[in-house]
């Protein structure tokens, strides 16, 4: 449980919101007094003297309603011309909501290549910084129409996680269809029982949400619960709460409980570490020995050679790549001194050796400790 004099909330000055298609959708399209709701509470928090970044879904639907069509189209092609569409009207709506609170607002569309590649992850934040200090609010969307791959379960779920870690965000507020993480789907079993607190994500908790699927957006809960996996390991706090609720986002600033929150860690990732972690896509893995698992985890320790045992895929110099323990636990990503060919040569090995192996030494390390980024679950 959340002890009685901590609250989320105390010390935070920058948040992301993202709110979902169940929370922005209705029959016959966008939920327009859902939207002027959740502007009006955006409104009220920045006029205190926070920073507000919006990560949106809705296009879909603004789009199905827009072109006339009678369903959501199977086909990529279709569903990424409907996304057009409606990304369109959703903005138009916001523009007019928010300028009721005297606000302005920008559209940023990213794709996953504009957070994996450093100098465009970088401009991302530069832009999104820039927007923050003019009082212009950041709506935030997948960029669907230029997706060369399917649309992905729970994106602006994961999304947001991106966004709250490229923005140093002090917390991340998930607003859907109910009133957060529940032992059973509520909508269907009346006994289920809400879970207030989460203080690690396990097996069990996955289960839980694995049998509470979306209705309208692309994911369910569990890509709810992935987000916060990702931000808490980062040392960033998560609420799950009911985006329709009456005033959901003053009460939870004002210190009221809702939904479901999940506590981070208590050590907070640099910005950097979390683009190592959350934004670079893995090209390999490497499995380490227990005495290389504690240097890293108990004592911030590089990794050197000697406590590697396997090496597996091929990957050059400066890749992203997982280590994991003998039990195949994953336990961070870090770029590498040396490709894939060359540490199978040199593991098992100590650092002092790695010249006469190999024939050059640029590194003692193989991965060192300020390109390496922890994501267990496990304190550091």
């Amino acid at each position: 449980m959340i002890e009685n004099n901590y609250s989320p909330f105390e010390s935070v000055k920058r948040v992301v919101v993202k709110v979902g298609s169940n929370v922005l959708t209705e029959d016959n399209g966008l939920n327009l007094k859902a939207i002027r709701s959740i502007t009006r509470q955006i409104g009220k928090l920045i006029q205190d003297g926070l920073e507000v970044l919006l990560v949106s879904s809705g296009a879909m639907a603004s789009g199905i309603k827009k072109i006339g069509l009678g369903a959501r189209p199977d086909e990529l092609p279709k569903r990424q011309a409907v996304a057009a569409v409606g990304q369109a009207g959703l903005m138009m709506e916001y523009e007019k909501a928010f300028a009721r609170q005297h606000l302005k607002v920008a559209q940023i569309l990213l794709t996953s290549e504009d957070l994996s590649n450093r100098k465009r992850y970088l401009n991302a934040r530069n832009t999104l910084n820039t927007l923050l200090a003019w009082g212009v609010v950041p709506i935030i969307n997948e960029n669907d129409t230029v997706w060369i791959e399917e649309i992905k379960l729970g994106d602006n779920d994961n999304l947001a996680a991106m966004i709250t870690l490229l923005m140093d965000a002090d917390v991340l507020i998930n607003l859907t269809d109910i009133d957060g993480l529940f032992s059973r789907d509520p909508r269907v079993h009346p006994d289920a029982e809400l879970i207030r607190t989460v203080t690690r994500i396990n097996q069990e908790i996955e289960r839980y949400a694995g049998d509470i699927p979306g209705a309208l957006g692309t994911g369910g809960m569990i890509s709810k619960i992935h987000a916060a996996r990702k931000v808490n390991s980062a040392g960033v706090p998560m609420i799950i709460a009911k985006g329709d609720k009456p005033n959901v986002l003053l009460k939870l600033f004002s210190g009221k409980q809702l939904g479901t929150f999940f506590i981070p860690r208590k050590q907070r990732l640099t910005s950097r570490k979390c683009w190592i972690a959350y934004s670079l896509k893995p090209r390999g893995v490497i499995q380490i020995d227990d005495g290389a698992a504690r240097a890293i985890l108990q004592k911030g320790k590089s990794l050197l050679p000697s406590g590697i045992i396997e090496v597996i895929n091929d990957f050059g110099v400066g890749a992203p790549v997982e280590f994991k323990d003998r039990r195949d636990q994953k336990l961070g990503i870090g770029l590498v001194n040396y490709s894939s060919a060359d540490i199978d040569r040199i593991k098992g090995l100590k650092s002092s050796r790695i010249k006469q192996v190999l024939g050059h030494k640029s590194y003692d390390e193989v991965i060192h400790r300020d390109n390496l980024a922890i994501t267990a679950e496990d304190e550091v």
